[in-house]
Order: structure tokens, then C-alpha cells, then sequence
């Protein structure tokens, strides 16, 4: 059985409606990676821990980036031991010690599982967002002058 014209014609409309929509679709996850390592820091031994977390969001299988207030975000590696957290969508806990948690010596907590902390990393998440923003902004047809 041979197409027709308009069963052709309908499904580069429905193709064409898909792309116009993946545009709008998550980053991939080593997007996602990519654009928090470009504004992490150099490796760090501790950060302060008040406790609690604002957010987190994994990035890698062995990666997590968490939110300890709105504007203070790091980047977790853990031990390649522990590659489920991608899969991790319910809570996470991160032990401490001191009142701070430690590169090699807490753990970010998953389910029953327990992830050795391998590194941190600071990420300046105010420069991100505003570079974001910067990106987003339409670019208009500005006039050059001579």
C-alpha cells in the first residue's frame, strides 16, 4: 500500500510539531554536567552544613549538585562504587561532621545505599544563573555603526 499525499503531508506536520517541541526539552544529562563543572571551582575539603538542604539535582551517575540555600550550590562526586544517582528521585540525606560535610570522609545518603563523598566542588550559582539570563535574552538586530 502507497502513501498518500496527505498522509505524507501529515506526518512532516507532526514531525516538524516534534522538533519545534524538543527545543524546549531537558538538557541532556552531560549538558547538564557541563554547564555546572564550567562554573565549579577548584576541588575543596569541606563545606558548613546547617542540617538541612534547599534542593539537589543529580547530574551524573556519580554526581549530585545540592542547594544548601537558594544561591549556594555543590557539586558532589562520589565514589564510582556508587552509581545510582540518576535513579535516586526520592530524598536524599548527607551525613556530617562537625558541622560540616567532608570530601573523603561523609557520605551522601540514598534509599538503603551509602555513597563515600570522593570531592566537592563550589559552584558560583549567582554567575550561572546570570549568564543564563544573558543567554535566553533575544538578540534584536542591533545597528553597527562605523
Amino acid at each position: 500500500m502507497r502513501p498518500t499525499l496527505s498522509r505524507v503531508a501529515a506526518a512532516a506536520a507532526l514531525l516538524g510539531l516534534l522538533g519545534a517541541c524538543a527545543s524546549g526539552a531537558p538538557l541532556r544529562e552531560s549538558q547538564l554536567r557541563d554547564r555546572y563543572m564550567t562554573y565549579a571551582g577548584a576541588p575543596i575539603d569541606h563545606f558548613t552544613w546547617l542540617g538541612r538542604y534547599d534542593s539537589w539535582e543529580p547530574i551524573a551517575k556519580d554526581q549530585l549538585v545540592v542547594f544548601t540555600t537558594p544561591w549556594d550550590a555543590y557539586l558532589l562526586k562520589v565514589w564510582p562504587t556508587c552509581t545510582n544517582l540518576l535513579f535516586a528521585r526520592e530524598r536524599i540525606g548527607l551525613t556530617s561532621t562537625g558541622g560540616a560535610v567532608y570530601a573523603r570522609l561523609d557520605s551522601v545518603k540514598t534509599g538503603r545505599w551509602r555513597c563515600p563523598i570522593e570531592q566537592i566542588r563550589k559552584i558560583d550559582y549567582r554567575r550561572m544563573k546570570a549568564d543564563m539570563r544573558l543567554d535566553a535574552q533575544p538578540k534584536g538586530n542591533a545597528v553597527r555603526r562605523p
